[in-house]
């Protein structure tokens, strides 16, 4: 049987995480990499400069709404396809993310626990906006 109150301190401390880790991810590609180094990256292996600046906002605003706990089952299910992208580009380094250019792990962990935050939900200590009936009760 699930304890309620420990299952929303778990979604809790699964959501500070994740978006710690985005926002550091989107601080990476801004301020090591630069958006110009992160743009060339990208186009270098067949993206569209296009998608480094929504990886990086993406990266950003999702790691900020996390934190917060604003709209968290739509921004995980968001991000997912952000992470995706991520494990293809890893798949050809190996497994491990030590591995020369990073392996797939960690992205590929990364996809999974944003599914578990989407099923989980906010958890405590979220910000509870008023939500409009016609947005669906799932993404509460």
């Amino acid at each position: 049987m699930t304890d309620d109150k420990a299952a929303a301190y778990a979604a809790l401390l699964l959501r500070l995480t994740i978006g710690v880790a985005m926002l550091a991810h989107g601080a990476l590609k801004v301020f090591v990499f630069t958006v110009p180094g992160t743009v060339q990256f990208f186009e270098s292996v067949g993206y569209p400069a296009l998608f480094a600046y929504l990886v990086i906002l993406a990266e950003f605003g999702g790691g900020a709404a996390l934190l917060l706990g604003i709209a968290v089952r739509p921004v995980a299910l968001a991000l997912i396809p952000v992470m995706i992208g991520a494990t293809l580009q890893h798949a050809g380094n190996g497994w491990l993310f030590s591995a020369p250019g990073g392996g797939w792990e960690f992205p590929a962990f990364w996809t999974v626990t944003l599914v578990v935050q989407a099923l989980l939900g906010a958890g405590a200590l979220a910000v509870r906006l008023p939500v409009p009936a016609a947005i669906p009760a799932w993404t509460r």
